[in-house]
């Protein structure tokens, strides 16, 4: 659960990382039928979304440094694909399993980022 709102910059975190999510939820649901093939598009909005909160943090964060923060989430996206997979068969209930969970590793990764720059301050 991410720290209350105590900072100047907490609105532009909660900002950022509600889009990326929404994004990513859109781009879930949208490709649920193609399974695995929403991966790429979701990744490289989770590394956008890394790269706009490190600004946040005057942080200018190397491409290394986002794969490791990715890096841990990636055992959860292999897993997503194996529901989504099995959600691909069921058209409507498929796309909206995984428009949440796309949504929801992304709030996951943002959060994770923050409390990473954070502890860089």
């Amino acid at each position: 659960m991410p720290a209350p709102l105590t900072r100047p910059d907490d609105e532009t975190l909660h900002f950022i990382i509600h889009a990326a999510a929404a994004t990513a939820g859109g781009v879930g649901a949208g490709m649920a039928q193609l399974p695995g093939a929403d991966g790429p598009a979701i990744a490289l909005i989770q590394a956008g979304m890394i790269r706009s909160l490190a600004q946040v943090f005057n942080n200018h964060p190397t491409q290394q440094m986002t794969a490791n923060l990715l890096l841990p989430f990636a055992a959860t996206m292999a897993g997503r694909q194996v529901a989504g997979f099995l959600t691909a068969l069921l058209p409507g209930a498929g796309n909206a399993a995984n428009a949440v969970t796309a949504a929801s590793i992304t709030e996951a990764v943002g959060w994770a980022a923050v409390g990473h720059f954070r502890r860089l301050r």
